[in-house]
């Protein structure tokens, strides 16, 4: 299990969104080298500006672990998480964050800069699949145009 593959099952559920007509962003949690959680925008179904990706996966993280922290989970997302997700991945404690394409108008590192936004023993990697991953969201407004 690779983080390719990780990263292939956080892009089914960016096409859940896609499907949806949710912005296409998909994220698993994953624990032991099986998922515990998934999640995708659904911040047109809920009516809800706060229903992102991460935020869905994490929520149903911590209660499949019963616990508010993950340090030993790793959370795949597809496309650089925003200021508020990073807030929630620095609060969860996650021990590794995995994205695939960069956010440059909407990403952490706008508000951010160069400041570290996670929890300090949280591990980072970034551009996994980051062109199948961009290509979705360039799809996804390219249609909405």
């Amino acid at each position: 299990m690779t983080d390719e593959y990780f990263m292939m099952q956080a892009l089914k559920e960016a096409r859940i969104a896609f499907d949806e007509e949710e912005i296409p962003i998909g994220a698993v949690v994953v624990l032991n080298k099986k998922i515990i959680a998934r999640g995708h925008n659904m911040t047109e179904r809920l009516n809800d500006p706060t229903a992102h990706a991460e935020m869905i996966a994490l929520t149903a993280a911590f209660n499949a672990m019963g616990s508010k922290y993950l340090p030993e989970a790793t959370l795949y997302v597809t496309v650089e998480p925003c200021f508020m997700c990073a807030g929630a991945v620095y609060w969860s404690k996650i021990g590794r964050l995995v994205y695939g394409a960069d956010d440059e108008k909407n990403g952490y590192k706008k508000t951010a800069g160069t400041n570290w936004p996670f929890h300090p023993k949280t591990g980072l990697i970034r551009g996994v699949m980051k062109e199948e991953c961009a290509a979705l969201m360039k799809l996804f407004f390219k249609n909405k145009r």
